[in-house]
């Protein structure tokens, strides 16, 4: 039986891409049109297929049990019920499935149980630094590439952002960050205080590589004006997490080998997203930098804490199989 693939990243970060570039890829190597059933969930005629009911009836006029198929479901995260209708797939058709989702609790769950060890993620994050450079066709010895990465630090790495003229950059970027701010986070987890989620985000981004827990954004959050409660802000984090937005690494005491339940930094998926989540103030450099060397270890498949020992602090502990990177940004 194939392993399910499942692409999973913020909105707009290519997932929908990589799906139609496999699609591609079949047809290039043989496959027959008539063997590939490509759904996306966003389009106009699908808006309207939410149940497991719905999806079992669009699927079952093309599934077939004599022949080898390919099904590749774009955002199926929009379905509710979808994980028994894919277990079901996957125990009863010849078939290799790829899904794309902008939720991360789309793999929990129900899923976790019914396809234990039998599906793979696939994390898709904004361009690296070296993606970017690719992509603009730059030269990595080039003497261009300090400007190119201050261009980088100030506008991301959202592909869309990086291939357009600079002056309709912050448009795409301001479109992408209230997509996923009122779509995956404030609809999936039917916020309707949309300025205090934005309060949130907006310290968050503001306070990125610093030390935070939602009793400190609650009392900061207060002293400007905003009463939010650390319920409230902690019911936020969550969302704002699930929808790829931002990364929280936990404080880790090396000495004394646990984990602080207290603070923990939190730290945003894309430069770009934070300028706007800022309202384009350019804010400290050296916070800025963490974040894009936090991320970059992530896209290396790391899992990043924040170390701790003594009154000392080690910005990143990043481990990945047997390697553990102790990683501390010069003063």
């Amino acid at each position: 039986m194939d392993l399910v693939k499942i692409i999973t990243g913020v909105r707009r970060a290519g997932k929908s891409v990589l799906l139609m570039l496999y699609r591609d890829y079949l047809l290039a190597h043989g496959i027959a049109d008539a063997n590939i059933i490509y759904i996306n969930f966003e389009d106009y005629e699908m808006q309207l297929v939410q149940t497991e009911a719905q999806l079992r009836h669009i699927l079952d006029q093309r599934l077939q049990h004599d022949q080898r198929q390919y099904i590749l479901l774009d955002e199926i995260q929009n379905v509710t019920g979808w994980q028994r209708v894919i277990n079901g797939v996957c125990v009863s058709f010849d078939c290799d499935i790829v899904i794309t989702g902008s939720n991360a609790k789309m793999l929990s769950g129900e899923l976790a149980t019914l396809l234990s060890g039998r599906y793979v993620e696939i994390p898709i994050y904004p361009f690296s630094f070296r993606e970017f450079l690719v992509a603009k066709n730059i030269d990595p010895e080039s003497r261009t590439v300090d400007r190119a990465f201050k261009e980088y630090a100030q506008f991301g790495g959202f592909p869309a952002v990086t291939l357009a003229n600079e002056a309709v950059k912050d448009q795409i970027l301001k479109g992408i960050y209230d997509t996923v701010l009122l779509n995956d986070v404030s609809l999936r987890g039917s916020v309707r205080d949309i300025g205090s989620l934005k309060a949130v985000v907006g310290f968050l981004a503001d306070n990125t590589g610093q030390l935070v827990q939602p009793n400190k954004i609650a009392n900061t959050l207060k002293a400007e004006g905003l009463a939010i409660s650390p319920h409230t802000i902690s019911r936020y984090l969550e969302l704002l997490a699930d929808a790829f937005l931002f990364y929280r690494a936990r404080q880790y005491d090396l000495r004394g080998r646990q984990y602080l339940r207290t603070a923990g930094k939190y730290f945003m998926i894309d430069p770009g997203l934070r300028r706007i989540a800022t309202d384009r103030r350019a804010g400290n450099f050296s916070n800025q930098l963490e974040n894009i060397v936090y991320t970059e270890l992530q896209r290396r498949g790391y899992t990043i804490d924040v170390g701790k020992l003594g009154a000392q602090e080690i910005d990143f502990i990043a481990r990945k199989n047997a390697a553990i990177l102790y990683v501390s940004r010069a003063a």
